[in-house]
């Protein structure tokens, strides 16, 4: 499937079965975040067959069952440490997609203690990914309407519009929606986090779902 497909047939996963992942699909995974790493200065780390992070309560409390692979998301801290870690978190995400896996966006509840990842000096997790085979391919979120999402003056592009249908796609924490991509002069979009938990990092998720279904060819961000 390509990017766009993968945006449509991607959804929230925490049931997973307890198939392997093949060497082969671990080993595009790594290339992938190797390269996300170097373009994003991030800290990308993939852990496989470790189940730990994902046993005790606080799994339980959110539903997650199954998961023994998992994605950690963490960086140098700085102020666009989120948005840099939702933008190449979520093109991870995809590829995943693309490879067949199921993922989920996971902020709090899984055990950080038993959790199996690196910092280096000045660094911070940011957020953990669970991947794997889904018991399920998962369901579609609500959205809402996208005039509360965007700010355009008529008539729409077309460009514009095909990347805020794919944005409205985005996983965002609890389903919030909380952004605004706001078409500020000819070619020229703004994309804004509004108040909220975790509204940074869901903005790079964002950007990422609009820059590859609007076209980076087509604007510039504000």
């Amino acid at each position: 499937m390509d990017i766009l497909e993968a945006m449509q047939r991607r959804h929230s996963v925490r049931r997973y079965r307890e198939d392997p992942i093949p060497a082969d699909i671990k080993a595009r995974l790594q290339q992938e975040i190797d390269a996300c790493n170097r373009e994003g200065g991030l800290h990308l780390q993939l852990v496989c067959d470790e189940p730990g992070a994902f046993t005790g309560a606080m799994a339980r409390y959110g539903s997650f069952s199954g998961v023994q692979n998992y994605i950690a998301v963490a960086g140098k801290k700085s102020p666009d440490l989120s948005r840099r870690a939702g933008y190449y978190g979520e093109r991870v995400v995809l590829l995943a997609q693309q490879l067949g896996l199921n993922t989920c966006w996971v902020a709090l509840t899984f055990s950080r203690r038993r959790a199996r990842f690196a910092l280096d000096e000045g660094e911070k997790l940011v957020i953990v990914i669970a991947l794997g085979y889904g018991a399920s391919p998962g369901a579609p979120h609500r959205s809402k309407p996208m005039a509360q999402l965007v700010r355009c003056p008529a008539p729409m592009p077309d460009w514009f519009r095909r990347g805020a249908e794919y944005a409205m796609l985005a996983p965002t924490a609890m389903n919030q929606q909380r952004f605004l991509l706001d078409l500020t002069a000819v070619g020229t979009v703004r994309a804004l986090a509004l108040p909220g938990p975790y509204t940074r990092l869901d903005l790079g998720i964002v950007r990422y779902h609009f820059e590859q279904a609007a076209g980076p060819e087509n604007f510039t961000w504000a």
